[in-house]
């Protein structure tokens, strides 16, 4: 199944022949390799299905395809995604006995992937955690390949739904492992195609070719000539002086000559050198400092570049309304006053939250605008829920404005402090639907705690920063000596380094002096309500600064205020979602199913 020719192990100190020049194509046996996963990273997620295809000079030589039990519940959005299903994969092998067999079909081959380090990661991941060593497969990445070969002109990206329309591929991807895998066999045809067009006929060249630098990059390697070897941030400009895009680096240097190799090869960034002209680095003293630069200067510059961090204030929030009839709202701006809970990654996990809410409390969830003279009008619309019985029906009078007033104060007290009666409820629910054998729906159930819980406890532990007037803590740096903070109602208002053996009073008394001043009623980021403490800090830059805190060997120097979070919190939740989500044997999981 493999040539008879070898790769060439590189260059020696004889004259080669003609077999030397390169491994020809036409002669690899290729296996393209697919995979379907739980989720996007091999820490937390585990694979589906496995699908591959081995082909050598255009010939299918086999396929290799099968469902994998991934030993936890596969989340509903992945089961929309993939169409797998919890009970698809019940009687499937688990990895450890797929693995084998997979690479004895792969051996002596190169293995191809439509945007390969995550095929590969997970793979490795598998091998590693079972004791196979990873054997060493030459790897093709059709993303890399597609960039170098076609242009912006031709496809808008490089996915691979984009590619199969572009060649035209027999079989269509539709996020199952076996015809992704057959079709992007039909797109590594395609590109090797244009690859003739190129001179680029063996392996050799083939890897060469998709790592190579633009004559673009080279041209622009002496925008990192300026640059220090430190710590700090970096900003691309045009030569209006618009800023392209911003990133952060332990050495700055060493990160900027990156993007001028044949290591880059994003095709946003490599557009992104050829538009720039400068390079300016701001060197910083901590590496937080550099974290929470970068977030500030993306928020205010927006970089077009950028996809991360670029506009927070569009996170999404749950934001109790105000009125006799309050309701639980989804917003992107939650600066109006009242109990919120966020922000959430994403709307959809913001609407997960809500539902998890709503199953404690008996909240209305219709949108209209319900005033007392309205009700009394008897102009009010009813929605389904109350036909259902399932709302109290203030818009029919059924509740007045004090009994409604009960369930919004237990809405407010745990968006605030305590989540208990939410995740009462929603065990409930979960046992209930578990003993049904509704696994998928007790799942879905479950998700929506979690996506509350998580966000509830993400808020308490910012709004707990957010309330300190002053914090200042050092932390060991790698020299022996010491990283100093200066932290404002959430707001990094200053940072230093002390040098080994000193004495720290000067230095933490002369970093409070020259610290930023910081008002509790600054400017909003983020969304967080003017007036509010750390109104003036975003949730992102507050994140950054608790994960330097919990960092090991933090001292904390003086604390004005008092540093605590609810004792019915969510945070004290954190065990339950890392048991609710941890992998468990199949024998644990499965219930025995009744005899019929």
């Amino acid at each position: 199944m493999t040539s008879s020719r070898s790769l060439p192990d590189g260059p020696s100190g004889v004259q080669g022949t003609l077999d030397d020049l390169g491994t020809p194509l036409a002669d690899l046996a290729f296996v393209v390799v697919d995979l379907e996963t739980t989720g996007g990273s091999p820490a937390d997620a585990a694979i589906t299905e496995i699908g591959a295809v081995k082909v050598r000079g255009g010939e299918v030589l086999g396929d290799f395809a099968t469902l994998v039990d991934p030993g936890a519940p596969i989340p509903p959005f992945i089961t929309a995604l993939t169409g797998i299903t919890q009970q698809m994969v019940y009687a499937a092998p688990r990895i450890e006995a797929v693995l084998p067999a997979f690479l004895e079909f792969a051996r002596g081959c190169v293995l191809v992937a439509h945007n390969a380090p995550f095929d590969i990661g997970f793979l490795k991941a598998a091998c590693a955690a079972h004791g196979h060593p990873w054997p060493a497969f030459p790897v093709v990445d059709t993303v890399d390949l597609a960039r170098r070969v076609l242009s912006k002109d031709e496809v808008p990206n490089c996915k691979l739904e984009t590619l199969a329309r572009f060649f035209r591929t027999d079989v269509r991807p539709n996020h199952r492992a076996l015809a992704d895998a057959r079709a992007t066999v039909d797109v590594l045809h395609g590109l090797i195609e244009r690859l003739g067009a190129f001179g680029a006929t063996s392996f050799e060249e083939l890897r060469g070719f998709a790592k190579a630098p633009t004559p673009e990059q080279r041209r622009k390697r002496h925008l990192a000539d300026a640059v220090p070897s430190a710590p700090g941030v970096y900003l691309f400009e045009d030569a209006r002086g618009e800023v392209l895009y911003v990133g952060k680096s332990g050495d700055l240097r060493t990160r900027v000559r990156s993007y001028f190799t044949g290591s880059e090869t994003r095709r946003r960034v490599r557009e992104m050198v050829g538009l720039a002209e400068r390079v300016r680095p701001i060197v910083c003293a901590t590496g937080l400092e550099a974290e929470v630069r970068e977030l500030r200067l993306i928020a205010a510059h927006k970089p077009r570049y950028n996809r991360r961090s670029k506009f927070p204030e569009r996170a999404s929030w749950l934001r109790l309304t105000g009125g006799p009839f309050a309701r639980v709202a989804v917003v992107n701006d939650c600066r109006a006053e009242g109990a919120h809970v966020g922000p959430f990654a994403s709307r959809r996990r913001a609407e997960e939250a809500r539902a998890a809410l709503h199953e404690a409390v008996p909240l209305r969830q219709c949108t209209q605008r319900l005033t007392l003279r309205l009700i009394e009008s008897g102009k009010a619309a009813a929605c389904t829920l109350a036909e259902l019985g399932r709302c109290g029906a203030p818009c029919l009078g059924r509740e007045t404005p004090e009994e409604y007033a009960v369930h919004a104060e237990t809405a407010r007290a745990i968006m605030q402090d305590d989540v208990r009666p939410v995740v009462a409820a929603a065990q409930v629910r979960i046992e209930r639907l578990a003993a049904e054998l509704r696994y998928e729906e007790a799942a879905a159930q479950r998700d929506r705690l979690a996506a509350f819980v998580r966000a509830a406890a993400r808020g308490q532990r910012l709004a707990a920063l957010a309330a300190l007037p002053e914090l200042v803590a050092a932390r060991p740096a790698f020299d022996g000596g010491w990283e100093l903070i200066v932290v404002r109602y959430g707001r990094l208002a200053a940072t230093g380094t002390m040098p080994p053996r000193t004495h720290p009073r000067p230095y933490l008394d002369a970093l409070v002096a020259t610290a930023e001043t910081v008002s509790p009623g600054g400017p909003p980021a983020d969304g967080i309500p003017p007036g509010a403490p750390g109104a003036g800090a975003g949730a992102e830059e507050m994140e950054c600064v608790l994960r330097w805190l919990e960092g090991p060997g933090v001292r904390l120097a003086a604390v004005d205020g008092d540093w605590t979070c609810p004792a019915h919190g969510a945070g004290g939740l954190r065990q339950w979602l890392d048991n609710a989500y941890a992998p468990v044997e199949p024998e644990a999981r499965r219930p025995a199913r009744p005899l019929r």
